[in-house]
């Protein structure tokens, strides 16, 4: 069952004794519950606790170690402990020792949860060093419970990657998640889903109006822009350059900035607060543990943006570091704009635009992505940037009435109809807008299975140019809808 917001994720995190689950488990839960030891065996029964994994709020179950016992012992009542501790999680996540590899147990009981009726998070715990554990995450994908995860619960690095594992397994609570409070408790409308029995009765509804079920917009609360991209592409300058003033740190060397600066800033009548991030590098060169927690907390600072200037040096465009940047961007559902920084170190400007354009007609996710050619180092064209932000939140915000979105399923449906499902239409029924910021959509069909993503993208495609909502990132949920004969 996907989770809506304001729904806590239950997890359970089992595996064979020693590969660290409770320690897992003390580091979501955010303090010592469990205790913690090299001796195999000393969880015996499951715990919970309330914990959280950045954003998400979470209901943890520890579990005694799983082995494959006899009939009336102790560790055979151990695991039927933590088998009834699995029906009661949304999510499991099985984790495996790193430095050891894996082993006939894991291999067992691998198998034993593929038939379980519930999504699995293959962890591969201790992996702290990459070179020591690089066997054992090539053996882990052989357990046929998806890409493992590299984890060291113990230090708490590949948290980030956890996150991401889980907002694959539920699309639906983290296309809810954005525009929460922030620090400083400073609210965003368009955050509430439907659940899913009252989304199902949404259907056929043509009068629907998601903004009422809005919470009510603070008016004091300022517009979140994160600036974000690689190290050295002067981001920190940029920032100087829209505020006016040396508010942050700018060195010509690389990593100068090493956690988020955010600055309250007034423009115009409206208030912004501007958050300066670290550098994003290539993860497999990222080793040292301050950088480590650095791009933990960028990605945390994107992550409660409401708008990403994602700055690239022009005189080195769209490396592919920069796609991975932007797609972790349009992953979270965030406005986005390009900064090409150091233009004016740009010899030929005709041919470096037509180049970075033509890399990002393959970018799907946000076509149509706003350029804006700018030297934060002598503050030109900040203005323009300034525009273009403005405009892309707009688009952000966008909404369009289920009349008219119903009216324009059937001429786009009329005119390609999706493929037929073993010789029948597959019809799609109704769609109506379910939230903005990003603009999503839910569309019921007979067999919304059997929709094919190319024709999802036909439909996004088609709805960006009909109702103008260009340059972000645009979210479909499919339905199965009603029988009208049943």
């Amino acid at each position: 069952m996907p989770i809506v917001r304001g729904m806590t994720l239950t997890l359970a995190i089992i595996g064979r004794p020693n590969v660290g689950k409770s320690t897992l488990f003390n580091r979501l839960a955010g303090k010592q519950l469990a205790i913690v030891h090299d001796r195999p065996g000393v969880t015996r029964d499951w715990r919970t606790a309330d914990g959280s994994l950045f954003d998400i709020p979470l209901r943890l179950i520890d579990t005694a170690g799983l082995e494959d016992a006899t009939e009336g012992t102790l560790s055979a009542r151990m695991r039927a402990r933590t088998e009834e501790a699995l029906q009661t999680a949304d999510a499991i996540v099985f984790v495996i020792d790193g430095r050891e590899g894996v082993l006939p147990a894991d291999e067992h009981f691998a198998a034993w949860l593929r038939r379980q009726n519930r999504p699995v998070i293959l962890a591969v715990n201790k992996s702290e060093n990459d070179r020591a554990v690089r066997t054992a995450m090539a053996e882990a994908h052989a357990l046929g419970l998806g890409d493992p995860v590299g984890i060291s619960a113990a230090h708490g690095t590949g948290l980030e990657d956890l996150y991401y594992a889980l907002e694959n397994l539920f699309p639906a609570r983290f296309a809810a998640k954005d525009d929460g409070p922030d620090e400083a408790g400073a609210g965003a409308p368009g955050d509430n889903l439907p659940d899913e029995a009252a989304l199902d009765d949404l259907e056929g509804a043509e009068d629907f109006d998601f903004t009422a079920r809005e919470t009510p917009e603070d008016e004091a609360a300022p517009i979140r822009i994160a600036l974000a991209g690689r190290p050295n592409v002067g981001k920190s300058t940029l920032l100087n350059a829209i505020l006016r003033e040396e508010r942050v740190l700018t060195s010509p060397e690389a990593g100068t900035t090493r956690d988020s600066i955010a600055v309250d800033w007034e423009h115009d009548g409206a208030r912004f607060r501007l958050v300066d991030t670290a550098g994003l590098r290539k993860q497999a060169k990222v080793a040292d543990p301050l950088e480590k927690m650095a791009v933990v907390d960028t990605m945390r600072a994107i992550r409660l943006a409401q708008i990403v200037i994602l700055v690239v040096d022009a005189t080195r465009p769209l490396e592919k570091q920069d796609l991975v940047i932007a797609g972790h961007v349009a992953d979270e559902g965030r406005a986005m704009v390009l900064a090409l920084n150091k233009w004016d170190l740009v010899e030929n400007r005709k041919e470096t635009l037509e180049d970075i354009k033509h890399q990002l007609s393959h970018f799907s996710q946000i076509p149509d992505m706003k350029l804006v050619p700018l030297s934060a180092l002598k503050c030109s064209n900040i203005p323009g940037l300034w525009k273009e932000t403005l405009a892309v939140y707009e688009s952000w915000n966008g909404r369009v009435s289920t009349g008219a979105l119903n009216r324009w399923l059937q001429s786009r449906t009329e005119r390609h109809p999706p493929p037929l499902v073993d010789g029948r239409p597959n019809r799609l029924r109704y769609i109506t807008q379910i939230k903005r910021r990003p603009p999503t959509f839910a569309l019921w069909a007979s067999r919304p299975d059997r929709v094919p993503d190319s024709y999802i993208r036909y439909l996004v495609n088609s709805l960006r140019e009909d109702h103008k909502i260009p340059a972000v990132p645009i979210r479909f949920l499919l339905r199965k809808s009603k029988n009208p004969f049943a």
